[in-house]
């Protein structure tokens, strides 16, 4: 076994057959974890998801999204009956050291997709170290544990930022979103999630937005002030509200709360008390109305398709 730092790799490595990955982030929560990868081969790591998702058995959920390959896992080991071309590639175990706050993957390959396993993805931005057990390449077996730092999800919901006259709240969600990646926050996705079209209060098409962050523990009340500080500043309504969702899962309860407020009108005090039924945090930013909106981004920021169905 070798343990390299990317510093390391890319000096010794140089291959026109290595593909560094931009950049991965691992985030952590309990017996969960999210690898969020940024794949150099924009369409191409769909076949890779796709032999991920049928070989490696502590994968719960994975998809692509642009050149972002997501995986949800569950912690620990499962061997991989690797087959050419029909299990070509997977990952065979997944640890949290909360000693050492980081997350080790190991993945698996054969050839090209072995390369992958810790030479690509060694390379990337993100990366402690990898330990690298086979190189691979040709028709070997590659095998490699990637070393990241853990990190936390954040959910942050916002709603009401804009006025009858002017303003756009997904517009304004993005440029927060956008601010904080400058300021050194990883900022990870920005869902639309349509609401009650029938809503007299709406502005005009009625919708909410969902930010997705992977922080450091230490960090997450310095994302969530400054996104209260930058909202406050922005904002060109007095009802704007955030709602901040912590950790990989989503209660079912959340799910059906989304739902009510996709289909029918929901009150601040039912949104009030769904939050503090799940210990989600709601904030005033500037009142209480955008509290319904930005409560029901969250239930639904994982589920693409139904955030954006209208219910007429």
């Amino acid at each position: 076994m070798e343990i390299l730092k990317p510093e390391d790799l890319k000096k010794r490595f140089n291959d026109p057959w290595i593909a560094p990955y931009e950049k991965i982030v691992t985030m952590a929560d309990e017996n969960l974890v999210e690898i969020v990868e940024y794949h150099p081969c924009i369409s191409g790591s769909h076949w890779l998801v796709n032999q991920y998702k049928n070989t490696s058995k502590l994968i719960l959920n994975a998809y692509r999204d642009g050149n972002k390959q997501v995986f949800l896992t569950k912690v620990g080991k499962e061997p991989l009956d690797l087959k050419a071309s029909i299990n070509a590639a997977g990952i065979e175990e997944v640890a949290i050291d909360n000693e050492n706050n980081t997350v080790k993957v190991v993945h698996g390959g054969l050839a090209g997709a072995g390369v992958g396993a810790g030479m690509c993805r060694g390379m990337g931005e993100g990366i402690k170290q990898v330990e690298i057990y086979e190189k691979g390449g040709g028709s070997k077996l590659g095998k490699a544990a990637v070393i990241t730092p853990k990190m936390e999800k954040v959910v942050i919901g916002i709603d009401d930022t804009d006025t009858k006259d002017e303003g756009a709240t997904w517009t304004m969600a993005h440029n927060v979103g956008m601010e904080l990646k400058k300021e050194g926050f990883e900022y990870l996705d920005h869902v639309i999630v349509q609401l009650y079209p029938h809503n007299p209060h709406k502005t005009q098409n009625c919708v909410s937005i969902a930010l997705t962050f992977a922080v450091l523990a230490e960090d997450k009340e310095k994302l969530i002030s400054r996104a209260v500080e930058l909202l406050k500043r922005d904002t060109l309504s007095d009802k704007t509200a955030i709602a901040i969702l912590e950790g990989l899962s989503i209660p079912k309860k959340l799910t059906d709360y989304s739902m009510k407020a996709k289909t029918s009108m929901v009150t601040v005090e039912e949104a009030e008390k769904v939050a503090n039924d799940l210990n989600i945090k709601l904030i005033a930013v500037t009142g209480d109305h955008g509290k319904i909106g930005a409560l029901a981004a969250l239930g639904l920021y994982n589920n693409l398709d139904e955030a954006v169905k209208v219910y007429y």
